[in-house]
Protein backbone atom coordinates (compact mmCIF):
# COMPACT_ATOMS: atom_id res chain seq x y z
CA UNK A 1 0.00 0.00 0.00
CA UNK A 2 1.27 3.46 -0.88
CA UNK A 3 -0.07 6.96 -0.29
CA UNK A 4 -3.45 7.00 -2.07
CA UNK A 5 -3.35 10.81 -2.51
CA UNK A 6 -0.30 10.83 -4.78
CA UNK A 7 -0.30 10.85 -8.55
CA UNK A 8 1.85 8.22 -10.24
CA UNK A 9 4.01 8.37 -13.35
CA UNK A 10 6.68 6.19 -14.98
CA UNK A 11 10.15 7.05 -13.71
CA UNK A 12 11.33 7.59 -17.28
CA UNK A 13 8.92 10.54 -17.66
CA UNK A 14 10.55 12.34 -14.72
CA UNK A 15 14.24 11.54 -15.30
CA UNK A 16 16.64 11.17 -18.19
CA UNK A 17 18.34 7.83 -17.56
CA UNK A 18 22.00 7.67 -18.62
CA UNK A 19 24.35 4.70 -18.84
CA UNK A 20 27.79 4.60 -17.28
CA UNK A 21 31.18 3.67 -18.73
CA UNK A 22 32.15 0.00 -19.04
CA UNK A 23 35.46 -0.85 -17.44
CA UNK A 24 37.93 -2.49 -19.84
CA UNK A 25 41.63 -3.32 -19.98
CA UNK A 26 42.12 -0.36 -22.32
CA UNK A 27 40.29 2.01 -19.98
CA UNK A 28 42.26 0.78 -16.97
CA UNK A 29 45.63 1.14 -18.72
CA UNK A 30 44.96 4.46 -20.44
CA UNK A 31 46.10 7.96 -19.51
CA UNK A 32 44.19 10.98 -18.16
CA UNK A 33 42.24 8.81 -15.76
CA UNK A 34 39.02 9.97 -14.16
CA UNK A 35 37.55 8.73 -10.86
CA UNK A 36 34.30 6.79 -11.22
CA UNK A 37 31.66 5.37 -8.92
CA UNK A 38 30.74 1.69 -8.69
CA UNK A 39 27.71 0.09 -7.10
CA UNK A 40 29.85 -0.43 -3.97
CA UNK A 41 30.14 3.35 -3.63
CA UNK A 42 26.37 3.87 -3.70
CA UNK A 43 24.67 3.05 -0.41
CA UNK A 44 21.15 3.98 0.58
CA UNK A 45 21.10 7.79 0.66
CA UNK A 46 24.90 7.89 0.92
CA UNK A 47 27.87 8.05 -1.44
CA UNK A 48 30.91 6.33 0.08
CA UNK A 49 34.19 7.67 -1.32
CA UNK A 50 36.46 5.58 0.91
CA UNK A 51 37.69 3.66 -2.14
CA UNK A 52 37.23 5.19 -5.59
CA UNK A 53 38.63 3.56 -8.72
CA UNK A 54 39.82 5.36 -11.85
CA UNK A 55 39.75 4.69 -15.58
CA UNK A 56 40.63 6.50 -18.76
CA UNK A 57 37.71 8.34 -20.35
CA UNK A 58 38.13 10.70 -23.28
CA UNK A 59 36.95 14.28 -22.88
CA UNK A 60 34.37 13.70 -25.61
CA UNK A 61 32.93 10.63 -23.93
CA UNK A 62 33.07 12.29 -20.51
CA UNK A 63 30.34 14.70 -21.55
CA UNK A 64 27.80 11.87 -21.27
CA UNK A 65 29.58 9.84 -18.61
CA UNK A 66 30.08 12.48 -15.90
CA UNK A 67 27.98 13.39 -12.91
CA UNK A 68 26.44 16.68 -11.82
CA UNK A 69 25.30 17.63 -8.34
CA UNK A 70 21.71 16.46 -7.95
CA UNK A 71 22.05 13.38 -10.17
CA UNK A 72 20.26 10.35 -8.77
CA UNK A 73 22.30 7.13 -8.94
CA UNK A 74 20.50 3.78 -8.92
CA UNK A 75 22.18 0.37 -8.74
CA UNK A 76 21.50 -1.95 -11.64
CA UNK A 77 22.92 -5.01 -9.88
CA UNK A 78 23.82 -6.18 -6.41
CA UNK A 79 21.11 -4.77 -4.18
CA UNK A 80 19.05 -3.60 -7.12
CA UNK A 81 17.41 -0.22 -6.76
CA UNK A 82 19.78 1.04 -4.06
CA UNK A 83 20.03 4.77 -4.61
CA UNK A 84 21.71 7.99 -3.54
CA UNK A 85 22.09 11.55 -4.82
CA UNK A 86 25.50 12.78 -6.00
CA UNK A 87 26.41 15.98 -4.15
CA UNK A 88 29.18 17.21 -6.45
CA UNK A 89 31.89 17.11 -3.78
CA UNK A 90 34.45 16.00 -6.42
CA UNK A 91 34.59 18.31 -9.47
CA UNK A 92 35.02 15.54 -12.06
CA UNK A 93 33.36 12.20 -11.35
CA UNK A 94 32.15 9.50 -13.72
CA UNK A 95 30.17 6.30 -13.11
CA UNK A 96 30.34 2.69 -14.18
CA UNK A 97 27.82 0.91 -16.38
CA UNK A 98 26.31 -1.00 -13.42
CA UNK A 99 24.89 2.31 -12.19
CA UNK A 100 22.05 4.25 -13.75
CA UNK A 101 22.32 8.04 -13.66
CA UNK A 102 18.93 9.72 -13.36
CA UNK A 103 18.85 13.44 -14.14
CA UNK A 104 15.54 15.29 -13.61
CA UNK A 105 13.90 16.49 -16.83
CA UNK A 106 11.19 18.43 -14.99
CA UNK A 107 11.49 21.27 -12.50
CA UNK A 108 9.01 19.71 -10.09
CA UNK A 109 11.22 16.74 -9.18
CA UNK A 110 13.30 16.45 -6.01
CA UNK A 111 15.78 13.55 -6.46
CA UNK A 112 16.12 13.08 -2.69
CA UNK A 113 12.43 12.19 -2.41
CA UNK A 114 12.92 9.44 -4.97
CA UNK A 115 15.89 8.00 -3.06
CA UNK A 116 13.62 7.50 -0.08
CA UNK A 117 10.73 6.22 -2.16
CA UNK A 118 12.96 3.64 -3.86
CA UNK A 119 14.32 2.58 -0.48
CA UNK A 120 10.83 2.01 0.84
CA UNK A 121 9.65 0.35 -2.37
CA UNK A 122 12.54 -2.12 -2.57
CA UNK A 123 13.18 -2.81 1.13
CA UNK A 124 9.74 -2.44 2.76
CA UNK A 125 6.78 -2.41 0.42
CA UNK A 126 7.90 -4.99 -2.14
CA UNK A 127 6.02 -3.19 -4.90
CA UNK A 128 8.85 -3.66 -7.42
CA UNK A 129 9.37 -7.38 -6.83
CA UNK A 130 10.16 -8.91 -10.18
CA UNK A 131 11.54 -5.65 -11.56
CA UNK A 132 15.00 -7.20 -11.68
CA UNK A 133 16.02 -9.91 -14.10
CA UNK A 134 16.19 -13.02 -11.91
CA UNK A 135 17.02 -15.53 -14.66
CA UNK A 136 20.77 -14.86 -14.58
CA UNK A 137 22.53 -12.20 -12.51
CA UNK A 138 19.87 -10.07 -10.79
CA UNK A 139 19.81 -6.70 -12.50
CA UNK A 140 17.57 -3.74 -13.13
CA UNK A 141 17.82 -2.76 -16.80
CA UNK A 142 17.33 0.77 -18.05
CA UNK A 143 13.99 -0.12 -19.66
CA UNK A 144 12.68 -1.78 -16.50
CA UNK A 145 13.80 1.19 -14.43
CA UNK A 146 12.19 3.70 -16.78
CA UNK A 147 8.91 1.78 -16.67
CA UNK A 148 8.63 1.73 -12.87
CA UNK A 149 5.60 3.67 -11.71
CA UNK A 150 6.55 6.11 -8.96
CA UNK A 151 4.60 8.75 -7.02
CA UNK A 152 4.76 12.35 -8.20
CA UNK A 153 3.30 14.56 -5.47
CA UNK A 154 3.74 18.34 -5.66
CA UNK A 155 7.37 19.35 -5.26
CA UNK A 156 6.85 21.09 -1.88
CA UNK A 157 5.48 17.82 -0.53
CA UNK A 158 8.40 15.88 -2.02
CA UNK A 159 10.79 18.28 -0.31
CA UNK A 160 9.06 18.17 3.07
CA UNK A 161 9.09 14.35 3.10
CA UNK A 162 12.76 14.26 2.06
CA UNK A 163 13.75 16.89 4.62
CA UNK A 164 12.01 15.05 7.47
CA UNK A 165 13.76 11.78 6.64
CA UNK A 166 17.09 13.54 6.05
CA UNK A 167 16.82 15.09 9.51
CA UNK A 168 16.71 11.62 11.06
CA UNK A 169 19.61 10.47 8.86
CA UNK A 170 21.66 13.50 9.96
CA UNK A 171 21.05 12.62 13.62
CA UNK A 172 22.19 9.05 12.88
CA UNK A 173 25.37 10.43 11.32
CA UNK A 174 26.03 12.56 14.41
CA UNK A 175 25.88 9.53 16.68
CA UNK A 176 28.04 7.51 14.27
CA UNK A 177 30.69 10.23 14.40
CA UNK A 178 30.40 10.52 18.17
CA UNK A 179 30.84 6.76 18.51
CA UNK A 180 33.87 6.83 16.23
CA UNK A 181 35.40 9.70 18.22
CA UNK A 182 34.80 7.91 21.53
CA UNK A 183 36.39 4.71 20.17
CA UNK A 184 39.46 6.65 19.07
CA UNK A 185 39.63 8.24 22.52
CA UNK A 186 39.31 4.83 24.17
CA UNK A 187 42.20 3.40 22.15
CA UNK A 188 44.41 6.40 22.93
CA UNK A 189 43.54 6.30 26.63
CA UNK A 190 44.15 2.54 26.80
CA UNK A 191 47.58 2.99 25.29
CA UNK A 192 48.40 5.67 27.87
CA UNK A 193 46.97 3.82 30.86
CA UNK A 194 48.70 0.51 30.14
CA UNK A 195 52.09 2.13 29.56
CA UNK A 196 52.07 5.06 32.03
CA UNK A 197 49.47 4.15 34.65
CA UNK A 198 47.75 6.82 36.75
CA UNK A 199 50.34 7.59 39.46
CA UNK A 200 52.91 9.55 37.43
CA UNK A 201 55.63 6.96 38.02
CA UNK A 202 58.84 6.78 35.99
CA UNK A 203 58.67 4.14 33.26
CA UNK A 204 60.78 1.10 32.60
CA UNK A 205 61.30 -0.84 29.39
CA UNK A 206 60.19 -4.47 29.37
CA UNK A 207 59.83 -7.28 26.85
CA UNK A 208 56.22 -6.18 26.24
CA UNK A 209 56.92 -2.45 26.14
CA UNK A 210 57.15 0.46 28.58
CA UNK A 211 55.29 0.43 31.90
CA UNK A 212 55.49 2.09 35.33
CA UNK A 213 58.44 0.96 37.45
CA UNK A 214 56.31 -0.64 40.17
CA UNK A 215 54.37 -2.80 37.70
CA UNK A 216 55.28 -6.38 36.80
CA UNK A 217 55.19 -8.40 33.60
CA UNK A 218 53.10 -11.50 34.30
CA UNK A 219 51.46 -14.16 32.16
CA UNK A 220 47.88 -15.32 32.26
CA UNK A 221 49.25 -18.57 33.69
CA UNK A 222 50.49 -16.58 36.72
CA UNK A 223 46.99 -15.31 37.59
CA UNK A 224 44.68 -17.97 36.13
CA UNK A 225 42.59 -20.04 38.51
CA UNK A 226 40.90 -21.91 35.66
CA UNK A 227 41.04 -22.22 31.87
CA UNK A 228 38.14 -24.45 30.84
CA UNK A 229 36.76 -25.51 27.47
CA UNK A 230 33.00 -25.21 27.06
CA UNK A 231 30.25 -27.75 26.43
CA UNK A 232 30.15 -29.84 23.27
CA UNK A 233 26.36 -29.95 23.19
CA UNK A 234 24.22 -28.79 20.27
CA UNK A 235 22.02 -25.90 21.27
CA UNK A 236 18.32 -25.72 20.44
CA UNK A 237 15.62 -23.08 20.27
CA UNK A 238 14.25 -23.86 23.74
CA UNK A 239 15.68 -25.35 26.90
CA UNK A 240 16.64 -24.81 30.51
CA UNK A 241 19.80 -22.73 30.14
CA UNK A 242 21.23 -20.37 27.50
CA UNK A 243 24.52 -21.61 26.06
CA UNK A 244 26.70 -18.67 25.07
CA UNK A 245 28.48 -18.81 21.73
CA UNK A 246 30.96 -16.58 19.92
CA UNK A 247 28.13 -14.37 18.63
CA UNK A 248 27.48 -13.38 22.26
CA UNK A 249 30.72 -11.37 22.42
CA UNK A 250 30.40 -7.67 21.66
CA UNK A 251 33.30 -5.27 22.14
CA UNK A 252 34.56 -6.93 25.30
CA UNK A 253 31.17 -7.63 26.84
CA UNK A 254 28.99 -10.74 26.90
CA UNK A 255 25.57 -9.99 25.44
CA UNK A 256 22.51 -12.24 25.36
CA UNK A 257 21.42 -12.32 21.71
CA UNK A 258 20.44 -14.98 19.15
CA UNK A 259 20.45 -17.46 21.99
CA UNK A 260 20.41 -21.22 21.89
CA UNK A 261 19.54 -23.38 24.90
CA UNK A 262 20.54 -26.69 26.48
CA UNK A 263 19.08 -29.00 29.14
CA UNK A 264 21.62 -30.10 31.77
CA UNK A 265 21.78 -32.28 34.84
CA UNK A 266 22.86 -30.68 38.12
CA UNK A 267 26.47 -31.89 37.98
CA UNK A 268 27.05 -30.62 34.44
CA UNK A 269 25.41 -27.30 35.26
CA UNK A 270 27.62 -26.90 38.33
CA UNK A 271 30.72 -27.58 36.23
CA UNK A 272 29.91 -25.15 33.42
CA UNK A 273 27.76 -22.44 35.05
CA UNK A 274 29.37 -19.06 34.44
CA UNK A 275 30.20 -16.74 37.32
CA UNK A 276 30.30 -12.95 37.27
CA UNK A 277 33.79 -11.86 36.26
CA UNK A 278 34.56 -14.93 34.10
CA UNK A 279 36.26 -14.09 30.82
CA UNK A 280 35.18 -15.92 27.68
CA UNK A 281 37.98 -16.33 25.14
CA UNK A 282 37.10 -17.22 21.54
CA UNK A 283 39.56 -20.05 20.84
CA UNK A 284 38.52 -21.11 17.32
CA UNK A 285 37.06 -19.17 14.42
CA UNK A 286 38.28 -17.25 11.40
CA UNK A 287 41.51 -15.40 12.13
CA UNK A 288 39.58 -12.11 12.32
CA UNK A 289 37.53 -13.36 15.27
CA UNK A 290 39.79 -15.80 17.08
CA UNK A 291 41.20 -14.34 20.31
CA UNK A 292 38.25 -12.11 21.08
CA UNK A 293 37.61 -11.84 24.81
CA UNK A 294 34.49 -10.75 26.68
CA UNK A 295 33.56 -10.49 30.35
CA UNK A 296 30.49 -12.14 31.81
CA UNK A 297 28.67 -9.84 34.22
CA UNK A 298 26.42 -12.46 35.80
CA UNK A 299 23.13 -10.80 34.88
CA UNK A 300 21.51 -14.22 34.32
CA UNK A 301 22.37 -17.88 34.52
CA UNK A 302 24.25 -19.32 31.52
CA UNK A 303 26.78 -21.89 30.34
CA UNK A 304 29.19 -21.70 27.40
CA UNK A 305 29.96 -23.60 24.20
CA UNK A 306 33.05 -25.64 23.35
CA UNK A 307 34.72 -23.10 21.07
CA UNK A 308 35.02 -20.73 24.01
CA UNK A 309 37.46 -20.97 26.92
CA UNK A 310 36.37 -19.81 30.36
CA UNK A 311 39.23 -17.88 32.00
CA UNK A 312 38.88 -17.28 35.73
CA UNK A 313 41.59 -15.29 37.51
CA UNK A 314 42.84 -14.83 41.07
CA UNK A 315 41.06 -11.60 41.91
CA UNK A 316 43.37 -10.85 44.80
CA UNK A 317 46.11 -10.30 42.20
CA UNK A 318 44.29 -9.29 39.01
CA UNK A 319 40.86 -7.78 38.50
CA UNK A 320 39.08 -9.56 35.62
CA UNK A 321 37.80 -6.27 34.18
CA UNK A 322 41.36 -4.94 34.05
CA UNK A 323 42.62 -8.01 32.17
CA UNK A 324 39.60 -7.92 29.86
CA UNK A 325 40.36 -4.35 28.81
CA UNK A 326 44.00 -5.20 28.21
CA UNK A 327 43.12 -8.29 26.15
CA UNK A 328 40.86 -6.19 23.92
CA UNK A 329 43.48 -3.60 22.98
CA UNK A 330 43.82 -3.76 19.16
CA UNK A 331 47.59 -4.21 19.45
CA UNK A 332 47.18 -7.07 21.91
CA UNK A 333 44.55 -8.75 19.75
CA UNK A 334 47.05 -8.64 16.87
CA UNK A 335 49.71 -10.28 19.05
CA UNK A 336 47.29 -12.95 20.29
CA UNK A 337 46.37 -13.92 16.73
CA UNK A 338 50.04 -14.71 16.09
CA UNK A 339 49.66 -17.60 18.55
CA UNK A 340 46.97 -19.23 16.43
CA UNK A 341 47.40 -22.50 14.58
CA UNK A 342 45.83 -22.10 11.16
CA UNK A 343 43.91 -24.40 8.87
CA UNK A 344 41.73 -23.65 5.85
CA UNK A 345 39.35 -20.89 6.92
CA UNK A 346 39.93 -21.58 10.63
CA UNK A 347 42.38 -20.57 13.34
CA UNK A 348 42.78 -22.02 16.82
CA UNK A 349 44.41 -20.94 20.08
CA UNK A 350 44.35 -23.59 22.79
CA UNK A 351 44.32 -23.00 26.54
CA UNK A 352 48.03 -23.74 26.84
CA UNK A 353 48.90 -20.94 24.41
CA UNK A 354 46.39 -18.63 26.06
CA UNK A 355 48.22 -19.06 29.36
CA UNK A 356 51.45 -17.77 27.78
CA UNK A 357 50.01 -14.31 27.01
CA UNK A 358 51.97 -11.68 28.98
CA UNK A 359 50.54 -8.43 30.30
CA UNK A 360 51.49 -5.51 32.59
CA UNK A 361 50.08 -5.79 36.10
CA UNK A 362 49.87 -2.94 38.65
CA UNK A 363 50.73 -4.16 42.15
CA UNK A 364 47.56 -2.84 43.77
CA UNK A 365 43.94 -3.65 43.08
CA UNK A 366 43.11 0.02 43.68
CA UNK A 367 45.16 1.19 40.68
CA UNK A 368 43.69 -1.56 38.52
CA UNK A 369 40.22 -0.46 39.63
CA UNK A 370 40.96 3.20 38.81
CA UNK A 371 42.04 2.20 35.29
CA UNK A 372 38.86 0.16 34.88
CA UNK A 373 36.76 3.11 36.08
CA UNK A 374 38.26 5.44 33.46
CA UNK A 375 37.65 2.95 30.66
CA UNK A 376 34.15 2.09 31.92
CA UNK A 377 33.21 5.78 31.64
CA UNK A 378 34.31 5.88 27.99
CA UNK A 379 32.52 2.60 27.28
CA UNK A 380 29.36 4.05 28.80
CA UNK A 381 29.48 6.93 26.31
CA UNK A 382 30.02 4.50 23.43
CA UNK A 383 27.05 2.36 24.49
CA UNK A 384 24.84 5.44 24.87
CA UNK A 385 25.60 6.64 21.35
CA UNK A 386 25.06 3.15 19.91
CA UNK A 387 21.74 2.81 21.71
CA UNK A 388 20.59 6.20 20.44
CA UNK A 389 21.73 5.28 16.95
CA UNK A 390 19.73 2.02 17.12
CA UNK A 391 16.65 3.95 18.25
CA UNK A 392 17.10 6.40 15.37
CA UNK A 393 17.40 3.51 12.92
CA UNK A 394 14.05 2.23 14.11
CA UNK A 395 12.55 5.73 13.88
CA UNK A 396 13.82 6.13 10.32
CA UNK A 397 12.42 2.77 9.18
CA UNK A 398 9.07 3.57 10.80
CA UNK A 399 8.83 7.08 9.33
CA UNK A 400 9.93 5.88 5.90
CA UNK A 401 7.11 3.34 5.83
CA UNK A 402 4.46 5.63 7.29
CA UNK A 403 5.27 8.61 5.08
CA UNK A 404 5.34 6.54 1.89
CA UNK A 405 2.07 4.78 2.70
CA UNK A 406 0.25 7.94 3.80
CA UNK A 407 -0.23 6.59 7.32
CA UNK A 408 1.22 9.87 8.58
CA UNK A 409 1.86 13.30 7.08
CA UNK A 410 4.93 15.46 7.63
CA UNK A 411 2.74 18.11 9.27
CA UNK A 412 1.92 15.59 12.03
CA UNK A 413 5.59 14.99 12.91
CA UNK A 414 7.47 16.56 15.79
CA UNK A 415 11.19 16.15 15.15
CA UNK A 416 12.25 18.97 17.45
CA UNK A 417 14.31 16.51 19.52
CA UNK A 418 16.52 16.15 16.44
CA UNK A 419 17.29 19.88 16.32
CA UNK A 420 20.84 21.03 15.49
CA UNK A 421 21.36 22.03 19.13
CA UNK A 422 20.58 18.47 20.27
CA UNK A 423 22.87 16.84 17.72
CA UNK A 424 25.66 19.31 18.46
CA UNK A 425 25.36 18.37 22.13
CA UNK A 426 25.74 14.71 21.20
CA UNK A 427 28.96 15.52 19.32
CA UNK A 428 30.28 17.70 22.14
CA UNK A 429 29.77 14.98 24.75
CA UNK A 430 31.46 12.26 22.69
Amino acid sequence: MTNPNWNWRPLGELFDIGAGKTMSAVARAGTDKVPFLRTSNVLWDEIDLTQVDEMSISSTELVDKSLKAGDLLVCEGGEIGRAAVWDGRVPVMSFQNHLHRLRPIQDDVDPHFYVYFLQSAFTQLGIFEGAGNKTTIPNLSRNRLAALDVPHPPKPEQQSVAQALAKVREAITVHDKATSTALELKHAVMNDLFTRGLRGEPQKETEIGPMPESWSVVTIDDVAVQTQYGLSIRGKAHGQFPILRMNCQDDGRVVFRDLQFVDLDDNTLAAFRLQAGDLLFNRTNSIDHVGRTAIFEGTREAVFASYLIRLSVDRARCLPHYLNYYMNRPEVQTDIKRLASRAVGQANINATKLRTVAFPLPPSASEQREIVTVLDAIDSKIRTHRQKRAALDELFESLLHKLMTGEIAVSELDLSALSPASTQHAEATA
